[in-house]
């Protein structure tokens, strides 16, 4: 094989390429979720390797290429593999799991076997590269030895569905939901992956397409039994619903002329359904729609006594009673929701897709609320699939639906099986566009997201990959000082991660650190301190604090600082000391022995043994200069 830039260029486009065609598959549901999300999310991690081959060609040899085009041939095949598990039938992933999750473990290990295979010491990668990609090939090596397990329940339910002719609609119910078939456009979409199946098969059906059909016709029928408007708009369940009989006037609303659900009255003495004169007043208006009179105020009351004549009307006229979008009960004053109502929810999701600008901010702003209030809110919107929504809305041109848009992911983050979906809807690059680009309130929010995403290890490799960290460092110079202290948080919980300390270094954190520390009033030493401890860990770190001629400041606070605070001095001055025989004579001359023997003696158990440890070198330091 003959090695030129152009070949080598052209294949580490073609990985970059594959990786991002696997990155904006969408979402999969279903049974194969959490298989299909892992190996997205790996892969994703990549894409640095592919990256530095760009600038590494001459260091290639041909078994080299060999084992890039091994990983090229693997990631074709996981593109093709997720791309039919997405589209494919559900049902036959139920019913051939081992199969399907046998494909997944044989993808998994083709692209370990193939990342083993390739030289990282003939590549000149950056450190932060390089261990990015070992983290991933650690986690890859990990996913090929593991089994996953059993899924009693679903075997069952799949055994039982198949032998009886008419199930217990429990079962049926079970596998609609795990299946995710329990809408007739689910249905359709299964149909057509079925038809396409028995066409692969080659039109001989044999006993397992036809018990198939079989479950997949009971599956039909009890959707259409039990979920017949599934796919219908509120708006249409209701002119379905309330044709006949005619509804009399007085239990209409007068904005939308519908059975009012949840009837509430305005200053005026008139009565609405609440979400409908809710949506009037969002829109800023301060008339009574009915009789155009200003309202004295915006709080609605409930009509208790109207809502108990609409059941009764509909119980004398064999009509379902209509479920409540949003009771009193479910909502706070100003009409914001308090518990999960998964149909308001879902109407403020198809404002986000489809409504303009204003509905969007409303919708946006709406959810952030939710989002706040309790975690089974958190929980519903994630499931509902707000998340990829309110990605996309972090583009906003609008600041406000953007500001409404970062917060309410950080708010879902708080939830850390959110905490994936957000990540592996693409969200950590648009947050960071954010951080740098937004008003003050989103890049504060964005910086807050950041921190609560970057608890899980392998986030902290993609955020400070995507360029978090100097736009942080920018907010902890700039911002207000919730700001700073958001951008504190998130620089120190990155830098955990070694490559991130680096970054840091770099991107100039040094200096500003030094300032707040010398800053007494400004209310950021402990976060300052707590940085540059975990700094000091790096060379790098070491070497630039040590430029900044840190031991002055480092031994007030080993002095009168709060025992966090002198702890975390101590460990910096212990970092700067070690093998630094400038730095240690420097502390030996500003009297840091006496502090640091009060500190092993009153200071945390930490603060003790980094005492004692710096104590043990200026004791070195003098006997070295008695020998001489």
């Amino acid at each position: 094989m003959s090695l030129t830039e152009d070949s080598v260029t052209e294949l580490a486009n073609q990985l970059i390429e594959l990786v991002k065609g696997i990155s904006g598959l969408p979402e999969c549901r279903g049974i194969c979720k959490k298989m299909h999300g892992n190996l997205v999310r790996r892969i994703k991690l990549l894409s640095p390797l592919f990256e530095e081959l760009k600038d590494n060609y001459g260091a290639l040899k041909d078994e080299d290429v060999r084992a890039l085009e091994a990983l090229r041939v693997a990631l074709d095949a996981s593109l093709r593999h997720l791309e039919g598990v997405i589209d494919g039938s559900k049902l036959y992933q139920a019913l051939q799991r081992d199969a399907v999750t046998d494909q997944f473990h044989h993808i998994t290990a083709q692209i370990e076997a193939a990342l083993n295979k390739i030289p990282y010491d003939n590549l000149d990668m950056a450190e932060e590269a390089r261990e990015q990609i070992e983290l991933v090939h650690a986690q890859f090596r990990r996913a090929k030895e593991r089994l996953d397990s059993p899924d009693l329940l679903l075997d069952r339910d799949l055994a039982m569905a198949q032998k009886e002719k008419d199930p217990e609609p429990a079962i049926l119910e079970r596998l609609s939901e795990k299946l995710q078939l329990k809408t007739i456009n689910a249905l359709k979409k299964e149909s057509v992956a079925f038809h396409e199946l028995v066409i692969s098969s080659g039109g001989e059906p044999g006993d397992f397409i036809e018990n198939m059909s079989s479950l997949l016709k009971k599956l039909k029928d009890y959707v259409q039994m039990n979920y017949p408007m599934a796919d219908i708009s509120e708006g249409e369940k209701g002119s379905v619903k309330h044709r006949s009989p005619l509804i009399p006037d007085e239990f209409q609303c007068p904005i939308s002329l519908e059975l009012m659900k949840d009837p509430v009255i305005v200053s005026t003495g008139q009565t609405f359904e609440r979400s409908s004169i809710q949506k009037w007043l969002d829109a800023g208006h301060r008339t009574c729609p009915k009789t155009q009179q200003t309202l004295l105020h915006t709080v609605l009351t409930p009509n208790y006594v109207l809502k108990s004549l609409i059941a009764l009307w509909c119980e004398s006229n064999g009509i379902e009673l209509p479920k409540n979008n949003g009771t009193s009960k479910s909502k706070k004053a100003g009409g914001h929701f308090s518990d999960c109502d998964r149909p308001a929810i879902v109407a403020l999701l198809e404002k986000l897709a489809n409504g303009a600008t204003e509905e969007q901010r409303a919708a946006a702003g709406e959810l952030r609320l939710l989002a706040k209030r309790n975690a089974d809110n958190r929980i519903c919107i994630a499931e509902a699939g707000a998340i990829p929504l309110l990605v996309e809305l972090l583009s906003s041109t609008d600041p406000r639906t953007q500001e409404h848009a970062v917060t309410a992911l950080l708010n879902l983050s708080i939830n850390d099986s959110n905490k994936a979906t957000i990540v592996i809807a693409g969200a950590i690059p648009d947050i960071v566009d954010v951080l740098k680009n937004g008003s003050m309130e989103a890049r504060e929010n964005a910086a807050a997201t950041l921190f609560s995403l970057s608890v899980v290890d392998e986030n902290k490799v993609a955020i400070g990959g995507a360029g978090a960290i100097p736009a942080l460092i920018k907010l902890l110079c700039e911002g207000t000082p919730r700001g700073k202290k958001d951008a504190a948080t998130a620089i120190f919980n990155l830098s955990i991660y070694q490559g991130n300390k680096a970054r840091a270094v770099k991107a100039g954190i040094v200096p500003p650190l030094m300032s707040l520390l010398k800053d007494a009033g400004g209310g950021m030493v402990d976060e300052a301190l707590a940085i540059l401890a975990i700094l000091a860990t790096h060379q790098e770190g070491k070497i630039t604090i040590s430029q900044a001629d840190p031991v002055p400041v480092l031994i007030e606070f080993i002095r009168t600082g709060s025992p966090r605070n002198r702890e975390n001095a101590a460990a910096v001055l212990w970092s700067l000391c070690t093998g630094d025989p400038q730095q240690l004579t420097k502390a030996r001359e500003l009297g840091a022995e006496e502090a640091l023997k009060e500190l092993s003696e009153s200071g945390t158990e930490r603060a003790k043994r980094k005492a004692g440890s710096i104590l043990e070198l200026l004791q070195r330091g003098d006997l070295a200069v008695n020998v001489i």
